[in-house]
């Protein structure tokens, strides 16, 4: 995507984990899309409509249109006509949602329900997400069920915050894990947004979780080019990205595992309007999709469109037929 579209998407991750509503790792913005003008990535497919028509939501970021693309996949394999929606962001989609006028989104199982619990509770809510997935998502599906939502099962593949360094200085310091980094008494600058300074998923938590010495902040924005480009060219040692950055390979940067689990559990998930997308056949379509797709996969999938310009329903239905997802 876009070094702006990604800025916005996880600038969204950073501050949702700070309470903050606009959201990640659903991308922010401050307006209707388009004056509420339909702008779908894909047009209504003619074939099929055996068990009716759904409509798949996608905020305006690649990642959010290639899953909202593979849920179209399988859902029109299951005997469903399917459309793509894109919008501007989660204020956008979310109200559809809860209308029907979209029927199920591609969502993140603790930036969800951190939006949901602010929504509901105020900026200074007590947090309900964390780094066990089953506990956010039973959190998301207590605050989602009186929306008229459904929660359906968190997939494999996680789309969080993630810190990275060159493979240089991983090999060098006998890197692997966020673990490691603390062992080895190195000072660290981090490039990342000015909130790391403060936000406990950030620098407070690097030092508190892993005992890293963290000499300061380079306001470089988190997961920006510049950000990479400064810890790539040695002037900071670790970046804040996030697990699906399609782009760390061409920076020759690793990410170091969280073996703590500062981060919390932002695996993807499909929400779905409970009225008129509540059959079990559209979960089980949607849960074989989910436990096959990886957070490798997503990086991958979201590099071919990115940097090889393909198209998202394209690079969907590539992978939907390589993994026996869809027939034919």
């Amino acid at each position: 995507m876009s070094s702006n579209t990604r800025r916005a998407r996880l600038a969204g991750a950073v501050l949702a984990t700070a309470a903050l509503a606009a959201g990640l790792t659903a991308c922010g913005g401050d307006s209707l899309e388009d004056n509420g003008k339909d702008t779908s990535a894909s047009k209504k497919d003619d074939g099929g409509d055996k068990k009716g028509s759904l409509v798949i939501g996608a905020a305006r970021f690649t990642e959010a249109k290639v899953l909202a693309e593979l849920y179209a996949g399988v859902l029109k394999d299951a005997g469903y006509s399917t459309s793509v929606k894109t919008v501007q962001n989660r204020e956008v989609y979310e109200p559809e949602l809860r209308k029907g006028s979209i029927d199920v989104v591609p969502e993140y199982a603790a930036t969800f329900a951190e939006w949901l619990n602010h929504d509901k509770n105020g900026e200074n809510a007590k947090a309900v997400a964390s780094s066990d997935v089953e506990a956010t998502v039973a959190a998301l599906r207590e605050l989602a069920e009186p929306q008229g939502l459904k929660v359906l099962d968190a997939g494999k593949a996680v789309d969080q915050n993630a810190f990275v360094v060159t493979k240089d200085y991983a090999a060098e310091h006998k890197l692997k894990t966020l673990s490691d980094l603390g062992k080895s008494k190195e000072k660290v600058t981090i490039a990342a947004g000015d909130e790391c300074a403060t936000r406990s998923f950030c620098a407070p938590g690097l030092k508190k979780t892993y005992g890293i010495n963290v000499a300061g902040i380079d306001p470089k924005g988190v997961g920006t080019p510049q950000s990479k480009q400064a810890v790539k060219d040695g002037k900071d040692q670790l970046a804040l990205t996030t697990t699906t950055d399609a782009t760390l390979e061409s920076f020759g940067l690793v990410v170091l595992d969280d073996d703590k689990k500062l981060q919390n559990a932002d695996n993807i998930l499909p929400v779905v309007n409970a009225k008129d997308a509540g059959d079990s056949a559209i979960a089980s379509a949607l849960d074989k999709l989910n436990q096959t797709l990886t957070t490798d996969d997503l990086v991958e999938l979201n590099r071919k469109v990115d940097a090889e310009r393909q198209k998202e329903k394209d690079v969907a239905a590539d992978y939907l037929k390589e993994k026996g997802l869809v027939k034919g």
